[in-house]
């Protein structure tokens, strides 16, 4: 019971472990070059895409975040004074796809039928039976890309 007494007063005359208020701060706030390109990096993010100029003003809108991105959504997809907009954009990819779609299966009309091709224990894995057509297909079937050879699952 003393030998409890002695160390628990000795434990309550030492200063308590305490860590230091000041913090140790390891990155430098003194210029240098790393800091100068960070810093330019942050004001060209900021000024190209937090821009949101009315088409008609001229004028920079200060918007919550949300808002912000809707319009310059919509300045995009519209197309503004300093933006030629993404819809004829996308018009003429689609119709490069459709064109290049065609082309291909074009080609492929022109070749000789596929050999059969070999039908792995992991495709095509049937527990039961689709609810439609004959049950065999999924629903997003095409023949002409899909292979099933029901004899061989």
């Amino acid at each position: 019971m003393q030998r409890q007494l002695l160390a628990a007063a000795a434990r309550a005359a030492r200063a308590p472990a305490t860590r230091s208020t000041v913090q140790r701060r390891f990155a430098s706030t003194s210029d240098n070059a790393f800091i100068r390109e960070r810093e330019a990096a942050k004001h060209h993010a900021a000024s190209t895409t937090g821009i949101c100029v009315s088409a008609y003003h001229g004028q920079h809108i200060e918007k919550d975040g949300d808002d912000l991105s809707f319009e310059r959504m919509q300045d995009v997809i519209r197309g503004s004074a300093r933006e030629s907009g993404c819809i004829p954009a996308l018009g003429l990819a689609a119709a490069n796809a459709y064109v290049l779609w065609n082309e291909h299966w074009e080609h492929w009309s022109h070749l000789p039928p596929l050999e059969e091709r070999a039908e792995y224990s992991y495709q095509n894995i049937r527990t039961k039976n689709f609810q439609w057509g004959d049950g065999d297909k999924t629903i997003f079937w095409n023949d002409k890309v899909n292979y099933h050879n029901p004899d061989k699952a």
